[in-house]
């Protein structure tokens, strides 16, 4: 009998060894990318003619939200929330770039989108591309678009996909956030990659 207790008592730390392996990166409280994806490096010209990287270059965590500036719901609950997630994070905020990608080119300029990002915050990026940039971006991370008429007063709205993406610092998609989820869920999430 105790040989077969020793036994169990084995195959059950072997078991939770195992387990503990599957389990050694970060759990998230967004919907987990696993495994993590490589994401290809994009570059943005800035208003003030300095480049933003996109990608394994930059070193610390991304938060990156496609959309447009006339947005009338989606966009700026999503910025607004992203301002009490960067609170929440206190110091450790300084380690994460918030970046704002326009989804509309044609109407917001590099200078239009950067405005609106830093209306939320002063230290979030909005950027704007060429259209073959944009496409490219939007594939990447499966972000659909497109135009729709809307009142004379908007010209016309853009219905776009509304997640917000975490990627690590290597450049690696390793959370989504629903529109809707909690903005503690990302500050929770960020706090653990810092």
């Amino acid at each position: 009998m105790r040989g077969l207790a020793t036994r169990f008592r084995s195959r059950f730390v072997l078991a939770a060894a195992l387990l503990t392996a599957c389990q050694s990166g970060p759990t998230f409280e967004g919907m987990a990318v696993d495994p993590p994806r490589d994401m290809p490096a994009f570059t943005f010209a800035l208003p003030d003619s300095s480049r933003l990287e996109l990608g394994p270059a930059a070193g610390k965590p991304t938060v990156l939200f496609f959309g447009y500036t006339h947005c009338p719901d989606v966009c700026p609950t999503t910025l607004a929330d992203w301002k009490r997630a960067k609170a929440q994070l206190g110091d450790k905020a300084a380690s994460v770039r918030f970046v704002f990608v326009t989804v509309d080119p044609d109407r917001d300029t590099p200078e239009v989108a950067q405005r609106y990002a830093r209306q939320y915050d002063a230290s979030f990026e909005g950027v704007s591309g060429d259209a073959q940039t944009t496409a490219k971006i939007m594939e990447a991370y499966g972000v659909a678009a497109a135009k729709e008429e809307g009142s004379a007063a908007s010209g016309y709205l853009v219905s776009h996909s509304s997640q917000v993406f975490l990627v690590n610092s290597a450049g690696k998609l390793v959370a989504l956030y629903p529109f809707g989820t909690r903005w503690e869920a990302l500050a929770n999430d960020l706090s653990s990659l810092l």
